[in-house]
């Protein structure tokens, strides 16, 4: 029976640990930006991995106090709000988000972006059947955007300045010829 149970009298500090560890989260994230939990690229995704990690390390763990994992929770979010910080204000932006990749252009393809993006013509094919679309020359562009969402633009359509920048960061098209023909 003590396989199943273990020592009873450490199950009490086991929930103590983890309520006082998730009240630890509910208030750092509080206090973080609402992205820490909206809008996930890799490094939130890291770090929502990790203070799911540390929340059941801290609680489970018989070596591990609540200080000693409340200080990994606090030093985790802490190094998330800073590394958001520099995102806004530097170029860190670069290293951190993917560039929009522009799927398709003029209803054709791009191979090579779709590579890139690990997507398959499949995937861009379902894409485009989500958003009512059931053959390419209706698509004048389709971005794939850093977070997975996707733009369309119809092919009757003349890109606006939002799409344009769009175009100009994944590299498609330049200052000089802003919505290239193909």
């Amino acid at each position: 029976m003590r396989e199943l149970i273990g020592g009873a009298s450490g199950l009490g500090w086991v929930a103590v640990k983890a309520v006082l560890l998730f009240a630890v989260a509910v208030i750092g994230l509080r206090l973080g930006e609402r992205r820490t939990l909206a809008q996930l690229n890799a490094y939130d995704f890291a770090v929502a991995v990790a203070i799911g990690a540390i929340i059941g390390r801290g609680a489970t763990a018989v070596d591990t106090s609540f200080a000693t994992s409340a200080v990994a929770l606090v030093t985790l979010l802490v190094a998330h709000r800073a590394v958001t910080f520099l995102r806004c204000h530097s170029r860190v932006v670069r290293v951190i988000d993917h560039k929009p990749r522009v799927l398709v252009a003029h209803g054709q393809l791009q191979s090579h972006e779709l590579h890139r993006a690990g997507l398959t013509t499949s995937d861009v094919n379902a894409l485009l059947r989500e958003n009512g679309v059931d053959d390419l020359g209706q698509v004048g562009y389709l971005l794939y955007e850093p977070r997975g969402a996707v733009t369309l633009i119809g092919a009757d359509r003349e890109p606006g300045p939002l799409v344009r920048d769009g175009l100009a960061a994944s590299g498609f098209c330049s200052a000089e010829d802003p919505y290239p023909s193909g």
